[in-house]
């Protein structure tokens, strides 16, 4: 096992050797750019169809010419929404969105706020989940849009996507849905779910940085957008510059790669998911789960552990690479907004480790993982005075300080 072991697979994912062996001839003989209309370009636009057709089936899109390529998740979203507000201004200017969505989600929403436009930032539960019901009634006249996650990217929480769909479509309003985190990593059918714009992205599933996609729906409805980058027409006028024909062949070859091994991958990881929370909560008290206990994706877990400063744990946990936080703002010194949504007090939240487990990590390193944790949270532990007072006053024998056998 070599260290430092890896468990922030929701920040990012390590390509895959097949990925990146499926790329490597676009860096070199097969360089042309896919606008071109020669020999080199037309190879390359193929290509880009390939990668097209692997997007588009494992999310279950009708063509894939509903696959328009962006850099990531973040461009996608600007994208959908902002595309979205400004194609559809003259039916309205409500937009529905929770308060646990990702940076890149909020804070367009905020900037369409300071143009004049009403955003509802729904409430969620102590699990981080919200319900149709709650969309259903915040729906007006003015309701241009919907956007909801698929998977939260800090406490892994499942929303019930496909009833929201039937909302949506209920009342003839698009829908759209953040899925970075559930692509590729749990079932998404874009038709089941009714999914009108769906954003994902390739670093997050084993392909390359900097590529992305904007899943757009061309029927039932057809969706309109109006463009944020203007030049060359590129993708159908969606997204103008030149592809990025080596990232786009990597993000198809992710997508079959997960098409063909998600659900055994799936079960995989639920099973280490559970070992690492069990051998945790076996050897320490005062921790505390984050998201729903079941509802979430396979990978994830978000733990609190009171007494301990999060930012003090990951110096403690060299050997291991975690997250105090989403990736986007684990530089921040304010707590996560989304485990002050889901009621975890100021202090807990200040204490939260996001783990995320992926394709490439054994039983060896969680096992790795879960007894350093323990280690280091005992030691923390045993430097606090409020802990140590606590201890004392309930007469702890002294073999539980120490690290367990089960887990040296």
């Amino acid at each position: 096992m070599k260290v430092p072991v890896y468990v922030d697979n929701h920040a990012t994912t390590p390509v895959d050797p097949r990925v990146l062996e499926t790329m490597l001839p676009y860096f070199g003989e097969k360089f042309g750019n896919a606008a071109s209309r020669h020999a080199f370009g037309w190879e390359a636009e193929a290509a880009v169809d390939e990668a097209r057709e692997q997007v588009a089936r494992l999310i279950h899109a009708s063509s894939p010419k509903e696959i328009i390529f962006t850099s990531g998740a973040t461009e996608s979203d600007n994208l959908a929404i902002k595309g979205v507000a400004d194609a559809y201004r003259e039916k309205g200017n409500h937009i529905i969105t929770c308060v646990t969505e990702h940076k890149a989600v909020l804070d367009c929403c905020k900037t369409l706020e300071r143009q004049g436009l009403s955003i509802t930032y729904l409430p969620v539960d102590a699990h981080g989940l919200l319900s149709p019901d709650q969309v259903r009634d915040a729906i007006t006249e003015r309701t241009i849009l919907i956007s909801l996650m698929a998977a939260n990217n800090e406490i892994g929480t499942l929303h019930p996507v496909i009833e929201i769909g039937r909302v949506a479509k209920e009342k003839g309003i698009i829908f759209h849905s953040d899925a970075t985190q559930a692509v590729g990593r749990v079932p998404v059918d874009v038709e089941e779910m009714g999914i009108d714009l769906l954003s994902m992205t390739a670093h997050k599933m084993y392909g390359p940085k900097g590529v992305g996609a904007l899943y757009v729906r061309s029927k039932r409805p057809k969706v309109r957008l109006r463009p944020i980058i203007d030049g060359g027409g590129h993708e159908w006028g969606m997204r103008a510059g030149t592809l990025n024909v080596s990232g786009i062949v990597g993000f198809g070859k992710a997508c079959q790669i997960a098409a063909a091994e998600m659900q055994e991958e799936a079960k995989r990881l639920i099973g280490l998911r559970e070992r690492l929370k069990e051998d945790i909560f076996r050897h320490l008290d005062e921790v505390y789960l984050n998201g729903h206990p079941t509802l979430r994706l396979p990978g994830n877990l978000n733990l609190s552990f009171a007494f301990v400063e999060g930012e003090s744990l990951l110096m403690g946990l060299k050997e291991i690479a975690v997250s105090s936080g989403s990736a986007c703002t684990s530089a921040a010194l304010e707590p996560s907004h989304v485990l002050r949504a889901i009621g975890v007090t100021e202090n807990l939240a200040h204490t939260a480790i996001r783990f995320g487990l992926g394709r490439f990590n054994t039983a060896e390193e969680i096992d790795f993982v879960a007894r350093r944790v323990v280690e280091e949270v005992r030691r923390l532990r045993s430097l606090s005075p409020f802990y140590v007072a606590r201890a004392k006053s309930q007469k702890r024998p002294e073999g539980e300080w120490k690290v367990p056998e089960r887990l040296s």
